[in-house]
C-alpha cells in the first residue's frame, strides 16, 4: 500500500474560504491549499510552502485542527494499477499575512479563489472540504 503525507490549511476571512482548484489527469475539485511533504520537511513548512505556491499568499498558522486518515481502493485512485493508498492530512487553521492571489503553474492546481461559505456546497469539490467546512466557527 502506498502512503502520502500532505499538510493543508482551512483559511476563512470574512466569510469566505480560499480554495485551490485540483485538475490532474482528467480529474478535478477545489480543494483546501496544500499538498505533499517533501522528504524531511517539517509539516507546518509544508503547509505555508504550498499556500503560497498554490495561492500566491503568505500565510502563518495558528493551529492544528485536526490529523485526518483515509485510505483509498486501489480501483478509486487516478491509477488504479497501483493498488491502494493511505493519505494522511495534516489539517491547520491558517490566515494570511502577505502577497496577493495568483494562480500556480505547472502543479496540480490550476486557479486559486475565495468563495463564500454559502457557495461551498454547489462547488464541484473534494472530501476534504467537507471535513473542513466541519472545522468553521470553531
Amino acid at each position: 500500500m502506498d502512503m502520502r503525507v500532505a499538510a493543508y490549511a482551512v483559511i476563512v476571512d470574512e466569510g469566505r474560504i480560499l480554495l485551490a482548484h485540483w485538475n490532474e489527469h482528467g480529474h478535478s475539485g477545489w480543494t483546501l491549499p496544500g499538498g505533499g511533504i517533501d522528504p524531511g520537511e517539517d509539516p507546518a513548512d509544508a503547509a505555508r510552502r504550498e499556500i503560497f505556491e498554490e495561492t500566491g499568499y503568505t500565510a502563518e498558522l495558528d493551529e492544528l485542527l485536526a490529523i485526518d486518515s483515509h485510505v483509498i481502493r486501489g480501483r478509486n485512485r487516478i491509477e488504479s494499477s497501483k493498488g491502494p493508498l493511505h493519505a494522511l492530512r495534516i489539517i491547520y487553521r491558517a490566515h494570511i499575512v502577505g502577497g496577493q492571489l495568483t494562480h500556480e503553474l505547472d502543479g496540480s492546481t490550476d486557479e486559486a479563489a475565495w468563495f463564500g461559505l454559502a457557495e461551498v456546497a454547489a462547488l464541484q469539490r473534494v472530501e476534504l472540504v467537507n471535513i473542513a467546512m466541519g472545522f468553521i466557527g470553531d
